[in-house]
């Protein structure tokens, strides 16, 4: 997560959308670096609204623009996989090791996932907060353009990234029920990646209502 206090802007770090050369091409300008430990620097609304929020309100102001980078669904699950299957993980439980992509996928999508599938959801990570705590604006992955025009906009200086942290690039393939599983169980995330603007334009979710 980084913060820039003039500027009112907090980009939060979505894993798997390429925020890691984000963060180290913005790294120099911003007031506030969270790159450690993961479960801070990778902070959902959620945690940004309950530990983050109120501090930079109070001494940076309400206003803040707070932005994120969204993958598409399936692309986003194929780097989850490919990164599992690395080598430094060979043999833990979180490996992908000797796996098929669809399998992982099915695991993903089972009532219980194991280790290796559990990787959140990306809905999930930008789901606004009863108190209006939400993404002002959520660009796509891969229009890499949209959010680099308006980071300068923002920013008042141009940005360049380069590509860090990518994982081998290997074909991936799902099966048709496969697909359609995941597509019914994680409606959300396609519906939040669909709305999104080349402005960074986006319909959140609803905010899920309280359980009686």
């Amino acid at each position: 997560m980084l913060v820039f206090s003039k500027q009112k802007l907090v980009f939060l770090s979505v894993p798997k959308t390429g925020t890691t050369a984000w963060q180290a091409a913005l790294a120099e300008h911003a007031s506030m670096i969270v790159s450690d430990p993961p479960e801070l620097k990778h902070a959902p609304i959620f945690r940004y609204n309950r530990f983050f929020r109120p501090a930079l309100e109070k001494f940076i102001g309400e206003d803040l623009h707070v932005i994120a980078v969204m993958r598409e669904p399936i692309d986003w699950l194929g780097s989850w996989y490919r990164y599992r299957q690395r080598p430094f993980l060979s043999g833990k439980p979180v490996s992908t090791e000797d796996m098929s992509f669809d399998a992982f996928v099915r695991d993903y999508v089972a009532g219980a996932q194991p280790r290796h599938a559990n990787v959140g959801s990306q809905s999930k990570f930008l789901e606004p907060q009863k108190n209006g705590t939400a993404a002002t604006h959520v660009f796509r992955y891969e229009d890499q353009p949209a959010l680099a025009d308006y980071l300068e906009a923002r920013l008042g200086f141009r940005v360049e990234t380069d590509r860090l942290n990518a994982s081998p690039r290997e074909p991936l393939a799902l099966s048709p029920e496969t697909e359609a599983v995941l597509r019914r169980k994680y409606a959300p995330d396609f519906r939040l990646y669909a709305s999104i603007g080349p402005d960074g334009s986006y319909t959140p979710e609803p905010v899920p209502s309280p359980i009686n």
